[in-house]
């Protein structure tokens, strides 16, 4: 029985419409492979930690109660927040840590399977699904924490909070976004991932994490309205409390710009991960 004979040779890969829909279709067929190196990396992480699952939320925790006790002690003066402070502090830095934990996760991944990547082929897509899968685990426990939390300090159960789950999910998505551009250059330049966390805690002091947007006119006010983590950490404080959803066109406006973004970054991705692991591997 003769053997069907395939010819390997250059393609043309810059048709951009073409290269999406592999890389959507690679998503959706990659998802068991992402599933099992989610599993294996969670069970890994946790395996080796003396704390375990607890380290999902330590950092949170900690930098909540430190603003607490320098807002309590007449340290660090906060303007009106609308809320109790413990709240409004708790809610922030678990969200920000989840938005964060997006932003990082398709570098870290990435990294972390470039061994693999070198000796094996497989959709580059399935470490991005992985990612998130990981993410979606660790944002779990992060949630039953702040529920509890929210129950220790009396808030009542609010039909917006249904709400909550899509909100936080446009926060991961929003993150993920942006991963997926510093990806590519942090993989060739190791400073990248130390500039980007030095970026984002500055950013953090520019969003509504800790302290609330000031009521006085004046620059650091526009920063913070305009800063495009605000609506989406505003929006979610609002489902969980039943406030008025006071940012929710700007928040839908970020979420519209991140879709054709989120296109462009997959592509990005998909072209790029593949030349960049070659050439570390050279």
């Amino acid at each position: 029985m003769s053997l069907p004979t395939k010819v390997y040779q250059r393609e043309n890969n810059h048709n951009l419409f073409k290269l999406l829909k592999e890389s959507l279709v690679d998503i959706v067929g990659s998802f068991f492979l992402a599933k099992q190196l989610a599993t294996r990396d969670i069970k890994a992480k946790y395996r080796q930690s003396y704390f375990g699952i607890l380290w999902a939320f330590i950092t949170p925790l900690t930098t909540g109660l430190v603003w607490i006790f320098l807002n309590s002690s007449g340290t660090v003066a906060i303007s009106d927040t609308g809320m109790p402070y413990p709240i409004f502090v708790f809610t922030g830095t678990i969200l920000w840590s989840i938005i964060i934990e997006a932003i990082n996760s398709p570098m870290a991944t990435t990294r972390g399977a470039r061994g693999i990547m070198s000796k094996i082929n497989f959709p580059k897509e399935a470490l991005l699904v992985s990612g998130i899968l990981k993410l979606i685990f660790n944002s779990s426990i992060k949630i039953l924490v702040l529920v509890g939390f929210l129950l220790f300090f009396g808030v009542s159960p609010q039909w917006s909070m249904l709400l909550f789950p899509i909100i936080l999910l446009c926060g991961v998505f929003f993150g993920t976004v942006l991963g997926l551009f510093i990806t590519p250059i942090g993989m060739l330049y190791n400073d990248v991932a130390s500039i980007i966390s030095l970026g984002l805690r500055l950013v953090m002091f520019a969003a509504p994490v800790v302290y609330a947007i000031p009521k006085e006119p004046g620059m650091f006010r526009e920063v913070m309205r305009w800063n495009p983590f605000t609506p989406i950490l505003t929006t979610a404080r609002d489902t969980i409390l039943g406030a008025d959803f006071t940012m929710l066109p700007y928040f839908l406006i970020v979420i519209a710009v991140c879709i054709p973004l989120f296109m462009i970054g997959l592509v990005f991705y998909r072209v790029s991960i593949p030349i960049i692991v070659e050439r570390l591997s050279a």
